[in-house]
């Protein structure tokens, strides 16, 4: 007597491409970002620099001035992505309340030069 018996099929050929696809896909998505460097701020912000320090920045929405301890970065040398050499240069300099490069601590790349916490 013969037994109908579910019959083993192997997965297709196309499965196992469209299961990394989505892979990648929701990897992407999770990220926030699908390629390229990270922006200093997102749509409808603009970034302004802190005032007194090399570290300080913050983004601001678009059409509203820079809250009290920043400042707008000046006209063609304003950051737009991480790492962009504005984003470096403004990180090596302090300014002032009007936005002048003025004298200041400057960054550090030793460690041991940082407070423990």
């Amino acid at each position: 007597m013969l037994l109908n018996r579910p019959r083993r099929t192997s997965p297709s050929g196309t499965a196992l491409p469209l299961l990394a696809a989505a892979g990648v896909a929701a990897a992407l998505l999770t990220t926030g970002c699908a390629a390229g460097p990270d922006r200093i701020c997102g749509s409808g912000d603009y970034p302004v620099k802190a005032v007194g320090n090399t570290t300080g920045q913050d983004c601001v929405p678009d059409g509203e001035e820079p809250p009290p301890g920043y400042v707008r970065y000046p006209a063609g040398k304003v950051p737009q992505h991480v790492g962009d050499k504005w984003d470096e240069y403004w990180g090596t300099v302090v300014v002032d309340q009007d936005g002048r490069i003025v004298p200041g601590p400057r960054p550090t790349t030793d460690p041991a030069a940082t407070p423990s916490s």
